[in-house]
């Protein structure tokens, strides 16, 4: 069975870094656009960073720019989150996500993501 597994979350005091990992099981991420969301409490899911087929091309949301990293592993099966300067606002269940197969490009857009992980959470707080 094809899947999506987060792993990297956790308790991280403001100012601090983290970085989540999104592993494919049963799947090549080598082939897909890969999103990273979140959603907090009582909030709904939003779109924080997404990465083309080819690593070429990323977007972010406004919100992360300038602290987030987006990238893909040279295992062509990881793809990465980096999270610096983080905020207690960014506490949240943190999602990747895939489009279906071969679609190039990336969207921030979480309606068209057809595999979806289980989360990891991300608390930011001192």
């Amino acid at each position: 069975q094809s899947k999506l597994v987060e792993s990297g979350g956790g308790l991280v005091q403001p100012g601090g870094s983290l970085r989540l990992s999104c592993i494919g099981s049963g799947v090549t991420l080598d082939f897909y656009a890969i999103g990273w969301f979140r959603q907090a409490p009582g909030k709904e899911r939003e779109g924080v960073s997404c990465i083309n087929i080819r690593g070429s091309s990323i977007d972010n949301a406004d919100s992360v720019k300038g602290r987030f990293t987006i990238s893909r592993g040279e295992d062509k099966n990881t793809v990465y989150l980096q999270m610096d300067s983080l905020k207690p606002e960014d506490t949240a269940v943190y999602y990747c996500a895939a489009l279906p197969p071969l679609r190039p490009a990336c969207t921030m857009s979480d309606a068209q993501y057809n595999m979806w992980g289980l989360g990891t959470q991300v608390t930011v707080s001192s």
